[in-house]
C-alpha cells in the first residue's frame, strides 16, 4: 500500500509519500510545499492543490491521509489551516483517493510511543522507524508520521485490532 501523507498550512504544506510491502515501510519522498509570505492566499492554494497532483500523477498512491483539525486559539490562523486542508483533500478527490484523517495525538502515539511528543521526537522516530539518512525537518517529519500511522492503522485493521482503520 502507498500513501500521499500531508500535513496541511497554508505556507509550508508538508507531504510524503510512504508505502510498505509487508512489515517493512519506507519513504519513497517527503519535502515541503513553500508558499512565499508575498503570495495571496488564494494562490497558495492553487500552489498546494497543483503540487499535489503532481505527486499523485509521479507517485499513484492508494489513498490520502491527513492530520485531522486542530485546536488552535486565532480563528484566523484556524480558516487559514481549513483552507489548505481544502486544496489538499481537493487534490486527493479529483484523483478518486479515499482521504483518512487522523488526530495529533493518535499520529503522535502512533510515531513516538506517547501522544505528548514534541516535536523533535517525531522527527527523530520517523527518521529511525524509516531508516532515513538525515532527521527530516518538522513538516515533513510530521507528513512522514501520518504515513506511518496511517499504513499502521490499516495493518491493524486488516488484523482485527479494535480501534484500526479511521475515515
Amino acid at each position: 500500500m502507498r500513501v500521499l501523507a500531508i500535513d496541511a498550512s497554508l505556507r509550508n504544506t508538508g507531504v510524503a509519500i510512504v508505502e510498505t510491502n509487508g512489515s517493512k515501510m519506507r519513504a519513497l519522498y517527503f519535502g515541503v510545499i513553500h508558499n512565499a509570505s508575498s503570495l495571496r492566499s488564494s494562490a497558495c492554494l492553487v500552489a498546494i492543490r497543483d503540487r499535489l497532483a503532481e505527486l499523485i500523477r509521479a507517485h499513484e498512491p492508494d489513498c490520502c491521509a491527513l492530520e485531522s483539525v486542530i485546536y488552535v486559539q486565532s480563528h484566523k490562523t484556524a480558516i487559514s489551516l481549513g483552507a489548505a486542508r481544502g486544496a489538499a483533500i481537493l487534490a486527493a478527490a479529483e484523483k478518486g483517493l479515499p482521504v483518512f484523517e487522523y488526530a495529533p495525538t493518535r499520529i503522535k502515539q502512533a510515531a513516538v510511543g506517547r501522544g505528548g511528543a514534541a516535536k523533535n521526537q517525531v522527527a527523530f522516530m520517523v527518521r529511525a522507524s524509516l531508516g532515513l539518512t538525515e532527521t527530516p525537518g518538522a513538516d515533513e517529519a510530521d507528513a512522514l508520521a501520518i504515513g506511518m500511522t496511517h499504513l499502521r492503522s490499516q495493518e491493524a485493521a486488516r488484523l482485527g485490532v479494535p480501534g484500526g482503520a479511521q475515515i
